[in-house]
C-alpha cells in the first residue's frame, strides 16, 4: 500500500471512531456528520492531488533518464528544417 493510500486509511478510520464515540455519547448530529465529512473531503483531496504531482515527477524523471540513456553518444542537439512553402499571402 502506498503511502498516500495509507495516510488516506488512517484519516479515514480516525474520523469512523470519532463518529462512533460521538454517536454512544449521544452527540452525533447533522453538523458532527458534516463536519467528518468535510475533513475527510480535504484529506482525500490533498492525497490526490500528492499522489499526482508524484506520479508526474516520477515520469518526467524517468523519461528525462531515457532520453539521457539514448543521447549519450550524440553530438549535441539535431536540427531539422521544415520544407518551406513559397505562397504569397
Amino acid at each position: 500500500m502506498s503511502g498516500h493510500s495509507e495516510r488516506l486509511t488512517e484519516v479515514v478510520a480516525a474520523t469512523v471512531e470519532v463518529a462512533a464515540e460521538s454517536g454512544l455519547s449521544g452527540a452525533f448530529s447533522d453538523e458532527v456528520a458534516r463536519a467528518l465529512t468535510a475533513v475527510v473531503g480535504k484529506i482525500a483531496t490533498k492525497v490526490v492531488a500528492d499522489a499526482e504531482i508524484g506520479g508526474f515527477v516520477s515520469g518526467w524523471q524517468e523519461a528525462i533518464e531515457a532520453m539521457g540513456e539514448k543521447r549519450k553518444g550524440a553530438m549535441g542537439a539535431q536540427v531539422y528544417r521544415m520544407p518551406s512553402s513559397n505562397v504569397d499571402v
